[in-house]
């Protein structure tokens, strides 16, 4: 058997403990809250997916793909058709996409128990919540729309496979957070004058605590149809508006029917709101 040299061998060490030194150049898409419901928003779902410049090369759903939870249940067949159809959309694409559930992914009210609630989405699009990794970053999807006494929250289950997944990650490797519900923001004081934590998950500071010692660089949220940027302890969050707008029907609260588009650069990355 040949020896490895203890120069190589140290170089292959670092590589594996040292999450950074393989952060390279690359872009990604985000898409949030679709809202598919038909031909007519496939089209245009379609139609912005082709119009990608060729420099991006995957891209992260932020949920609300295509409404579900709204459907009766012998609209059901048709509903599992759209999320295929969405499904052959994005692999038309060629390139790698990672999806995210919301709320509006979901099975109906009447026909959740608590069991099946992603059950539809899954089958169709795998795991509610997950983690991969490209180019030296991690990103980790969470799934945001488990509830607990009527508020949603990262449910138990999720929470112990979220606690192990960051104690075995490098504590420099850089991180991305997908959540469709945000962590954070200001769509109630703002547009209401008020605060409340209907459209957060309950839990987001201990989830968000989780990262102190780890290098959490980007969180990515939907849900809000608002565009928004909140920068917290060096992290930085964006409420990526929606690509439906205000529900297909034009701007909503000064925020253009639109997805963002990330550059990385090692270990740091800028960002731009495509409308």
């Amino acid at each position: 058997m040949k020896r490895i040299k203890t120069p190589v061998l140290l170089l292959m060490l670092l590589a594996m403990c040292c999450g950074t030194a393989k952060a390279q150049h690359f872009k990604f898409a985000f898409f949030t809250d679709m809202h598919v419901h038909g031909d007519s928003t496939l089209d245009q779902v379609h139609r912005r997916l082709t119009s990608l410049p060729p420099g991006v090369e995957l891209i992260v759903s932020g949920g609300d793909n295509v409404d579900i939870d709204n459907l009766k249940t012998a609209e059901l067949p048709a509903g599992e058709q759209r999320l295929k159809q969405l499904k052959n959309l994005f692999d038309r694409t060629g390139k790698p996409y990672h999806m995210a559930i919301g709320n509006h992914d979901r099975l109906p009210r009447g026909i959740r128990n608590g069991l099946n609630d992603f059950a539809l989405f899954e089958k169709v699009f795998g795991q509610a919540y997950y983690s991969f990794e490209h180019k030296g970053w991690k990103f980790i999807v969470l799934n945001s729309v488990e509830t607990r006494d009527h508020q949603y929250v990262i449910g138990a289950k999720q929470l112990t496979w979220l606690q192990e997944l960051v104690k075995s990650t490098a504590k420099d490797q850089p991180l991305v957070v997908i959540s469709h519900v945000p962590f954070l923001s200001v769509y109630y004081p703002v547009l209401e004058g008020s605060y409340t934590s209907t459209d957060t998950f309950v839990n987001q500071k201990q989830v968000f605590d989780l990262f102190k010692e780890h290098s959490l660089k980007l969180v990515l949220q939907g849900h809000m149809h608002l565009y928004e940027e909140i920068k917290v302890k060096g992290v930085q969050f964006i409420t990526a508006g929606a690509v439906s707008g205000n529900w297909w029907h034009g701007t909503f609260e000064g925020t253009a029917p639109g997805h963002l588009e990330v550059e990385v650069h090692g270990k740091d990355f800028s960002w731009k709101y495509i409308k």
